[in-house]
């Protein structure tokens, strides 16, 4: 039985040269992959596409928006597909712009279709790894939102290594408060251990804090 939660990867193939464009996206599909072609960078930024992990094969040298001012133009989007050049001339200035600029690689045409496959499964790799971040980024930071003000304040001090005794003396409340304290937090983001707890302040560059050095009971 297939998994409908299962997203198939895109190839989208932006090439003018028409000839180019048919060869390439037959290459991908003979490699059973979902491959569909685009004329222009014009053409691809206006077509609706849909949220799925994507690669860009994409030339170099297109008329009209460049395949290098389309790179710089997807930069910042939110789900920006990886890119494989492909170029008919060499150009040593513009390959080292595009491989500065986080493309995959860079192919000289005529491609070989062992050469171009195994460029675009390593894209595929890479936005696949980079979807999978930001969703995880995501998620992080939907459960610490859930978190109340003091939470947050505990999440802190635990975070940046405070024991309970410091953490209470800190924020002057019992130690059964801040277990308590403790527990819900660690309900609400999902984790088992402190050790999990000082990660995630890591990743969402939370900033932590040392407790106060709890003073002994007498």
């Amino acid at each position: 039985m297939s998994d409908k939660n299962v997203l198939t990867p895109v190839v989208f193939v932006v090439e003018d040269d028409d000839s180019v464009r048919t060869a390439v996206i037959r290459m991908l599909r003979l490699s059973g992959m979902d491959a569909r072609g685009y004329a222009s960078a014009g053409e691809f930024l206006f077509r609706e596409r849909e949220d799925v992990p994507s690669c860009i094969v994409l030339d170099i040298a297109l008329p009209g928006i460049s395949g290098l001012e389309l790179q710089s133009a997807l930069a910042d989007a939110p789900a920006s597909p990886a890119i494989v050049f492909l170029t008919g001339q060499a150009d040593v200035d513009k390959a080292v712009r595009a491989m500065k600029a986080g493309a995959v690689d860079l192919l000289c045409k005529p491609v070989r279709r062992e050469v171009l496959v195994n460029a675009v499964q390593r894209a595929l790799g890479r936005n696949a790894t980079e979807r999978a971040h930001r969703e995880r980024m995501k998620s992080l930071q939907t459960r610490y939102e859930r978190l109340t003000p003091r939470e947050q304040e505990v999440f802190a001090l635990l975070a940046g290594g405070a024991l309970n005794k410091q953490v209470a003396s800190d924020l002057n409340v019992s130690v059964r408060t801040i277990k308590l304290h403790r527990a819900e937090l660690k309900r609400k983001m999902e984790v088992t251990s402190i050790a999990d707890l000082v990660r995630i302040a890591d990743e969402l560059s939370v900033p932590t804090k040392r407790g106060a050095v709890a003073s002994p009971r007498t």
